[in-house]
């Protein structure tokens, strides 16, 4: 047997072979995207801690979006955002059939093949709102919606609370629009206590959990056997074990058993052992290395205050064993919570969000 293409995609952002443990979140929207206006889950948030396949998700429902009838733009929220929303809608709206700066829409194909055809407007004037509404009323001429997904929310950028506002006044004119969030824990729940953007509360929230084993061994084997190699279920239960329901780890883990002996067509144990500790090593110098070294002393100072705990820990307890005032400790905690390494868990307390982290903390600990 030829060596086969390796299935798995251990990088961030790439849309995996089988999207795991994520059923119910997708057929939502998607049934959402069918239905139209009207379908709270047009408006939803996913929140999880870097490396859950927040950014995954939003790319394959942008993806799937068109066999719909929409029109997907995808941005991080990053200054220019809602210039590059309205941009990408334009050339998303013309794509498939000319490249020439065209900007009335005169007609929609949607089916097999999706495309639009603009006429030039004589000038764009007005500002971002005006612009949008001009642009999706020639869209919904034609019953075509828009779908903006935005990753990495965080409210101190005012155009995400511009597009936010915005967004609230085009659901209330019943337009066919929606708009789909990601960002950490702490970005979401800063968004969500913005005043001027109150209705986000209202928004369907998803927090991306850990994937149970038997999601992540029948996900291991589809990605597996769908390029004609096959692992027995033991190994498959070994994999997803190491995984922790780690999306990203379970792309390091799939990539690393598969490529020992790619040319064969039995996945073996030896493979699977192999790979799961070139995985380890992966995950360690990829991710838990990097953010180690990005830390300060007193956020490691907080952190392995953290570790006295079995599970999740107050913030009034780190104090103490810190030896500081909660204020002084809420500062580290607040720098943490921004940067994704833990995560609220209720009132004062927190807990870790980075997998892993906790025994890569507790390893260099021992090993001073």
């Amino acid at each position: 047997m030829t060596a086969s293409r390796n299935p798995f995609t251990p990088t961030f952002g790439v849309v995996p072979f089988v999207m795991a443990g994520r059923d119910e979140q997708i057929s939502n929207i998607l049934n959402a995207l069918d239905s139209g206006p009207g379908d709270p889950n047009l408006s939803t948030i996913f929140i999880g801690a870097r490396g859950t396949g927040k950014t995954a998700l939003l790319m394959y429902l942008a993806r799937q979006a068109q066999q719909y009838g929409w029109i997907a733009v995808s941005v991080s929220a990053l200054p220019g955002m809602l210039e590059d929303i309205y941009e990408q809608s334009l050339e998303k709206a013309r794509e498939f059939v000319s490249s020439e700066n065209q900007h009335h829409l005169t007609g929609v194909n949607v089916g097999g093949v999706f495309g639009v055809s603009w006429e030039r407007s004589s000038s764009e004037t007005g500002n971002w709102r005006t612009r949008m509404t001009r642009l999706l009323n020639e869209l919904e001429e034609h019953n075509v919606g828009l779908l903006i997904t935005v990753d990495e929310v965080r409210v101190t950028l005012d155009e995400m609370v511009a597009l936010a506002a915005t967004y609230q006044l085009f659901v209330g004119e019943g337009r066919r629009i929606g708009l789909l969030m990601a960002g950490l824990p702490h970005q979401v729940s800063a968004l969500l206590r913005n005043e001027n953007i109150s209705f986000l509360r209202r928004a369907v929230q998803y927090h991306m959990e850990r994937i149970p084993d038997y999601e992540v061994i029948d996900a291991l084997r589809k990605t597996i056997e769908a390029e004609g190699r096959t692992a027995s279920d033991q190994e498959l239960a070994r994999m997803a074990e190491a995984s922790q329901g780690f999306p990203y780890m379970i792309q390091l883990v799939g990539s690393r058993v598969w490529s020992q002996h790619p040319e064969m067509k039995r996945i073996s144990t030896q493979d699977v052992e192999r790979g799961i500790d070139m995985a380890r090593n992966d995950m360690r110098t990829r991710v838990l290395d990097a953010t180690y070294r990005e830390l300060s002393e007193g956020d490691l100072r907080f952190l392995e205050a953290m570790l006295e705990d079995e599970g999740a820990s107050r913030v009034s307890d780190i104090a103490h064993r810190l030896g500081v005032s909660s204020g002084y400790a809420a500062q580290y905690k607040r720098r943490l919570l921004e940067q994704g390494v833990i995560g609220e868990r209720g009132r004062g307390i927190v807990d870790f969000d980075i997998p892993f982290f906790r025994e890569y903390l507790e390893g260099m600990r021992g090993s001073e």
